[in-house]
């Protein structure tokens, strides 16, 4: 029999028209798009639930506006993820104990050097692109408690809409981009002792549900990609989409009580200031859950 129809086929190009035009026609074009106002994440109401879904299955992302403020709870995360199908969180070695990570300042040994629990600015990427294929980050949420004084401006890219912009520039770069050795990521050994093993697998697949999933860093030290020439073609243009004024993208400022759940998409942070003398008790604090799961119902 056939293989079902599939827009990430490169073999279909009837399905994937479909879909391109489909996708287009939907995705959001500002910020506002995004934007769902809810009273309590924890709970939502039938409406709130229904809204946030909508955006996430335009745009594989959704902002939800909460009324919970500073409240440091971590339930809100997760309690939120709950009623999106979202249960099997990550427990990746900067997390806590609950899974559940805090993205605040941090200097000690377990999370020393690493730049997401710094103020320093942070590449294009999409997240846990160094776990191995069978605990790949299909979604995940971020949800602030205390934003930076200054700065710590998230940019967010749908996948969908670059995988669009490259199979439109050339098939073939999609192609070289799928290859299940395409991109790996070294080991991370510190002082000798491996903390983590290489990973090694594609740019794109595809996920859960068939679905478009994409695991990326646009990092450029400690990557090695597949050697060959369509390869680096294929870097080179996805770097150039990225780049590109025209390509769709929002800028997000997150503030208490605020958040974003989202398919994995592509996002960035810019350098940010607590301040001249900066309080750790009062420092910016998001919490970030990320799960093996994708959003039910997109």
């Amino acid at each position: 029999m056939p293989p079902d129809p599939s827009p990430l086929s490169l073999d279909d190009a009837a399905t994937y028209a479909a879909w391109h035009d489909l996708k287009l026609a939907g995705h959001p074009s500002r910020l506002e798009d995004l934007v769902v106002e809810v009273r309590d994440p924890r709970r939502l109401s039938a409406a709130e639930h229904a809204a946030i879904l909508d955006r996430c299955r335009r745009a594989n992302m959704a902002i939800y506006v909460g009324d919970t403020g500073e409240d440091p709870d971590k339930e809100i995360p997760r309690r939120l993820g709950e009623q999106f199908g979202l249960t099997r969180l990550d427990h990746n070695p900067g997390a806590d104990e609950d899974a559940i990570t805090a993205i605040t300042i941090q200097s000690d040994a377990l999370h020393r050097g690493y730049i997401p629990y710094t103020d320093r600015p942070i590449a294009w990427h999409t997240d846990g692109y160094y776990n191995p294929p069978g605990r790949q980050i299909h979604a995940f949420i971020l949800h602030c408690v205390r934003p930076a004084t200054e700065g710590g401006v998230n940019g967010i890219i749908d996948p969908e809409i670059l995988y669009i912009r490259l199979r439109d520039r050339d098939p073939a770069h999609i192609r070289a981009l799928m290859r299940a050795d395409a991109m790996t990521i070294p080991p991370n050994i510190v002082d000798g002792v491996e903390l983590r093993p290489a990973s090694t697998g594609p740019v794109f697949s595809s996920g859960i549900g068939g679905q478009l999933a994409m695991r990326y860093t646009d990092r450029r030290r400690n990557i090695q990609w597949r050697d060959d020439r369509a390869t680096t073609d294929a870097v080179a243009a996805l770097r150039a989409v990225l780049e590109a004024a025209d390509t769709p993208r929002f800028s997000a400022t997150l503030e208490p009580g605020w958040g974003l759940i989202c398919n994995n998409v592509l996002h960035s942070r810019s350098r940010f200031s607590d301040g001249a003398e900066p309080d750790p008790a009062h420092g910016r604090l998001l919490y970030r859950a990320r799960y093996y799961d994708r959003i039910a119902g997109t």
